[in-house]
C-alpha cells in the first residue's frame, strides 16, 4: 500500500488477482469472495473500482484482521463483510455453495513459501462455491514444490479449464480457473477489454493478454477454455 493511493494495487501478482475482470463484467450486487485477507489491498481496490459489488473476506487469523484495519486502512463499508473462519471450512459449508461470482484465493502463512491449502478437496469446494458462471484467481509460488501440486489439483477440480500467468518478478504465478459455459474467442476482444480495464482502473493490464497467450499451450491463435 502507498499512503498517497491507499486503494490501489502495486504488486504485480496482486494486480493479476483482478484478472477475472477480463472475463466477468463488474456489476452491483455481484459477490466477490476473498480467501485470505493480507493487507486488504484487493478488498479496497474492489470497493473503489467495482461499485456495488459485495466483498466477503474469510481470514482465520484475528491479528491479520486487526492489522488490516489499524495499519492498512481497511475501511468499514456496507459492501464489505469480514468473517473469521478457516477457508476450507468456509468453502465446504453447503450454505456457501453457488454463492460467489468470483473467488480470490491468497492463502499464505507467516512463512509465505506455499499456499496453506492445496488439496483437491479444497479446490473442489472452491468450484462448488462459485455460481453457475464464475471465475477463481489463485496466487501460487512458482519456485516452491507446492506449485505443481496446487496447479494439478486446480486443473482436476475445474476440469482443466485453467490459465496461468507468466511468473512475476517476485516468483508468484497467478492461476485463473473457470466455471460455466466454454469460452471461445479471438484474443483481440480480450486485448480491447484489457485496455478498457487499464483506462478505468489504472491497472497495468495491457501485458496480461500477451502473457496468457504465450504461456498457455494451444492458445496461441485464440482462447478456447
Amino acid at each position: 500500500m502507498r499512503i498517497r493511493d491507499p486503494n490501489e494495487i502495486y504488486l504485480e501478482y496482486s494486480q493479476q488477482m483482478m484478472a477475472w475482470l477480463l472475463f466477468l463484467q463488474s456489476r452491483p450486487g455481484m459477490q466477490v469472495t476473498q480467501l485470505g485477507l493480507g493487507t486488504g489491498s484487493l478488498a479496497k481496490f474492489t470497493l473503489e473500482h467495482c461499485p456495488g459489488a459485495h466483498n466477503t473476506i474469510v481470514e482465520i487469523n484475528p491479528a491479520v484482521i486487526i492489522a488490516a484495519k489499524t495499519m492498512f486502512d481497511l475501511p468499514t463499508d456496507p459492501n464489505l463483510t469480514i468473517i473469521e473462519d478457516d477457508a476450507l471450512a468456509y468453502v465446504k459449508n453447503t450454505r456457501h455453495h453457488q454463492q460467489s461470482d468470483v473467488l480470490q484465493v491468497d492463502l499464505y502463512d507467516a512463512q509465505a513459501k506455499g499456499p496453506v491449502l492445496s488439496s483437491l478437496e479444497f479446490y473442489q469446494a472452491c468450484y462448488q462455491s462459485l455460481k453457475a458462471v464464475g471465475v477463481m484467481t489463485v496466487n501460487l509460488f512458482s519456485q516452491h514444490k507446492s506449485f505443481d501440486i496446487n496447479l494439478n489439483n486446480i486443473c482436476k477440480a475445474f476440469k482443466g479449464r485453467v490459465l496461468i500467468f507468466p511468473e512475476s518478478h517476485d516468483c508468484n504465478a497467478v492461476a485463473i480457473a473457470f466455471k460455466g459455459p466454454m469460452i471461445k474467442t479471438d484474443w483481440d476482444p480480450l486485448v480491447q477489454r484489457a485496455k478498457m480495464i487499464e483506462t478505468t482502473t489504472g491497472l497495468p493490464t495491457k501485458p496480461w493478454v500477451q502473457g496468457l497467450r504465450t504461456v498457455n499451450a494451444h492458445q496461441e491463435e485464440g482462447l478456447a477454455i
